[in-house]
């Protein structure tokens, strides 16, 4: 994100394009927010799904808790 400028050097017509320009910005991140949203609804929408299926059993049952935790705590070095 880029630092505002000098504000007391920017004339009326100056300020109300940059208001503008933060405002263009502000609505295109919004629409990427609502976008990954949706995402995220729909997947989660799936993984109940499946989970259903299968009868309530996770796909991270697989899964060594205690060793993911001791790699990402670093207290093990990652699989090879």
């Amino acid at each position: 994100m880029e630092p505002l400028p000098d504000l007391g050097s920017l004339d009326d017509g100056a300020l109300k394009s940059l208001i503008e320009d933060l405002e263009q910005q502000e609505r295109e991140v919004s629409y990427q927010r609502r976008l990954l949203h949706g995402k995220i609804d729909i997947l989660r929408a799936e993984l109940v799904a499946r989970l259903q299926k299968s009868g309530g059993r996770s796909v991270l049952e697989q899964v060594d808790v205690d060793r993911l935790t001791d790699i990402l705590t670093g207290k093990a070095a990652p699989p090879a």
